[in-house]
């Protein structure tokens, strides 16, 4: 980028994403420690310093102590034992803050220098109702578990609140790639063009259903692979006279692995077809690192499933969450090569 402003403006967008990024793999963490419910208020601007003395440290661990997961899963905890989710979630929701707080200053600035089109102050605009929805989101998904019945928020509801995250990273992402790539390529093929936005549209659709996993603990209704519980297809999903809540955790790991090998199959395609890009510099250098990561995502999913039953597993739930999200990313990238007629 030859001109100073864009490039200023672009390099402060790819950092709202890898902010964005971060905040994402914070909320694995929150999630994987079970931190998500320790703060039973929602203050956006009070709730940025903890507890500052004892006495608030104790109220805060009683109003904890009203709902369900403190008295049937936490009851063991002593205020140290609280202290340790509730620094999660305090992280995760500062994060936020410290998001939008990075996002309005520089916004501001470049406004008041003028230095926005009146498209790229529109796509900003957008960007900052995202963010506030996905805020509004968070706070409606924890909302789901504090009550004396829920032993951690609704799962439907969590996998909503993490493809609002991805749907805001992707759509900061596609802002910045819009400023910062501008060279043309000699040839464009509609083909390849569709082959990206439909392996696009299939991994986040697949991450929408890695998230009912998460969040429902689908994969200890079949902790097995290839097969799920001795069988490739559960007789249990065609039992019309079964509706039980493992038939329904069933269903959803099934849709994730049958995603899965469908997001494999059109990886395998794709790189086939961008094989074109391998005479262009850089773009042709990174056209194997989708088949590169399709196949580690893979591995550590099923390892992340076949170590369910024991501890380590969050470890390996969380790269696995890490590698899916680069993968989407990358893949964001290629769509709009292809889509944009760039290289």
């Amino acid at each position: 980028m030859k001109d100073k402003t864009n490039k200023q403006i672009a390099i402060w967008l790819y950092f709202g994403a890898a902010a964005i990024f971060i905040q994402i793999i914070l909320g694995g963490i929150t999630r994987l420690t079970g931190s998500g419910l320790s703060i039973t208020e929602w203050k956006p601007l009070l709730g940025t310093l903890p507890p500052m003395n004892t006495l608030a440290w104790q109220q805060s661990f009683d109003q904890y102590k009203e709902i369900a997961q403190f008295r049937i899963v936490n009851s063991h905890f002593s205020l140290a034992d609280y202290k340790n989710i509730y620094f999660w979630e305090w992280l995760h929701r500062n994060w936020a803050r410290s998001i939008g707080i990075a996002f309005i200053i520089p916004f501001v600035v470049f406004v008041t220098r003028r230095n926005l089109t009146p498209k790229l102050f529109l796509q900003l605009i957008i960007l900052f109702i995202l963010g506030i929805l996905q805020a509004v989101i968070g706070w409606i998904m924890v909302e789901s578990g504090l009550n004396k019945t829920s032993l951690a928020v609704n799962e439907i509801k969590l996998a909503i609140h993490f493809i609002a995250a991805i749907i805001l990273l992707c759509y900061l992402c596609w802002v910045a790639f819009s400023i910062s790539i501008k060279t043309k390529p000699p040839q464009y093929s509609a083909a390849l063009r569709n082959i990206c936005l439909i392996t696009l549209g299939i991994l986040i659709i697949q991450l929408f259903f890695g998230a009912l996993m998460a969040g429902s603990k689908a994969a200890l209704s079949a902790p097995t692979w290839p097969d799920m519980n001795g069988y490739f297809i559960p007789p249990d999903l065609w039992n019309n006279h079964i509706q039980s809540s493992n038939t329904y955790l069933l269903w959803i790991q099934f849709n994730h692995r049958l995603l899965a090998y469908i997001s494999i199959l059109l990886i395998v395609i794709l790189s086939v077809k961008i094989s074109v890009w391998k005479h262009y510099n850089i773009i042709g250098s990174i056209r194997f690192i989708p088949l590169f990561l399709i196949c580690l995502q893979a591995v550590l999913g099923i390892t992340t499933l076949l170590n369910v039953l024991n501890d380590n597993y969050k470890i390996y739930a969380l790269l696995h969450q890490f590698v899916g999200i680069v993968l989407l990313v990358v893949i964001l990238l290629f769509s709009y090569i292809s889509s944009r007629n760039r290289i």
